[in-house]
């Protein structure tokens, strides 16, 4: 691959770019920036794709430049939204911005020797900023008619939530980041999703007008399923990359439960697999041969080791091991309360579980419906007490059967089981 912008092409990745010349700019090494918002303490999966492609750019010789954006968190972009974003006090945007970094150190090379990554953030610039002074130096170039006509302006103001002017001022804000970072950092490109297109495009006119220089953008696809929702959303919540807000274990079930539909276009847009390789999984896919979800497991393990690292992904495989139905796999206490977030569990005093029976305690926690089931159950060898076989119908529990102090897994057959935690 002779250049980023194929690379980006081939995979999907590119959407538009403001000038055909950019490709020529790209020739040699460049500086290229995409802003991220500490409107959390995590970025989810959906962020992750303008990582990668910022990683991208830094695999063929440019600078990967990440603007955190401690000023205009505090004002929320309306592009996408169609209500305001809650307003976060300055602790909690400090505490995002200091949180969120981790992400770009998992995927992102600091130890480049050509093109080592700039973090910045802009409340670095903007908190010496007079208002009066922003309004006649920067202001004066933008025109009302032509905000007002951006898609994510119109929108807004066409809903009944209408748009407040402290959102209306963010393209002002955005667009005078990108001015500072190519007069101070000679950043030469903006990144964004497909719509931060009238954001770019602000930044590079008003370099335009106060420099006489020209600027690119590109913009990337959304990242949306095959039934054009956007990705990362689940029943339970957002998909984050924080392993504190999404386990490594739940990160990984969420990429080996993805449709077939999507799996190939998240290989594509989410790792670093070799398009070769991604081309011969999807063949695959259309043998009759074809092992079900063998190609979401490669996924997953691949962006789980990309965001989580060897030892997180180790872990996700011990807990999905140990949880599969039928698993020999040894358990512990963090297996479990991995489990427990996805598994049917119940909690009760030790005085219900010590010294009981287990057919008794199979009844009481509805894993059977009696006492002569469990029994009939042990005899035909499918009664199961943390993965191991019973065949003593009056077995008792005590101390000694609890996992970690706190845990039993009773399981009836191979598939259904229920994770008791037990408390004092």
């Amino acid at each position: 691959m002779s250049s980023v912008i194929e690379c980006l092409k081939e995979r999907g990745l590119l959407d538009a770019v403001t000038s055909e010349e950019l490709i020529k700019r790209l020739e040699s090494p460049a500086k290229v920036y995409l802003g991220f918002d500490p409107t959390a303490d995590s970025l989810h999966i959906g962020s992750l794709v303008g990582i990668v492609i910022l990683r991208w750019f830094q695999k063929f010789g440019h600078t990967p430049v990440v603007i955190l954006g401690g000023a205009t968190g505090r004002i929320g972009d309306p592009s996408g939204k169609s209500t305001e974003r809650p307003l976060l006090d300055n602790a909690a945007i400090t505490y995002n911005v200091a949180r969120i970094r981790r992400h770009f150190e998992a995927v992102l090379d600091f130890f480049h020797s050509k093109a080592r990554p700039l973090m910045l953030n802009n409340d670095d610039w903007f908190s010496k900023i007079y208002l009066i002074d922003f309004l006649r130096d920067i202001g004066k170039h933008f025109r009302v008619g032509t905000m007002l006509a951006k898609e994510s302006v119109k929108a807004r103001i066409q809903s009944e939530e209408g748009i407040s002017f402290t959102e209306f001022t963010y393209q002002l804000l955005q667009a005078y980041d990108f001015y500072h970072l190519f007069t101070e950092h000679g950043v030469v490109l903006q990144l964004g999703g497909s719509d931060q297109w009238g954001n770019i495009t602000a930044g590079i006119e008003l370099i335009r007008k106060l420099n006489g220089k020209q600027a690119f953008g590109l913009t990337f696809p959304l990242l949306t399923r095959s039934d054009g929702k956007k990705f990362g959303k689940t029943e339970e919540g957002t998909i984050w990359l924080a392993a504190d807000r999404c386990s490594p274990y739940q990160f990984y079930q969420y990429f080996i439960r993805v449709p077939d539909a999507d799996v190939i276009k998240l290989m594509r847009f989410l790792t670093f697999m070799e398009m070769a390789e991604i081309r011969d999984i999807e063949a695959q896919m259309e043998r009759p041969d074809y092992v079900p979800n063998t190609a979401q497991k490669r996924l997953a393990e691949e962006l789980t080791r990309l965001i989580h690292g060897e030892e997180g992904l180790a872990k996700a495989l011990k807990v999905t091991e140990g949880a599969a139905p039928g698993s020999t796999a040894a358990l512990d206490a963090e297996t479990f309360r991995e489990i427990a977030k996805d598994m049917p569990n119940i909690s009760l005093p030790r005085s219900e579980i010590l010294g009981q029976k287990y057919v008794d305690v199979a009844v009481k926690i509805g894993l059977l419906p009696s006492k002569g089931e469990a029994v009939r159950l042990i005899a035909g060898g499918g009664a199961y007490l943390n993965n191991e076989r019973i065949e003593d119908p009056h077995l008792l529990l005590s101390e000694q059967s609890l996992v970690g102090g706190e845990f039993l897994l009773f399981g009836s057959g191979k598939k259904k089981k229920m994770l008791i935690k037990v408390f004092l």
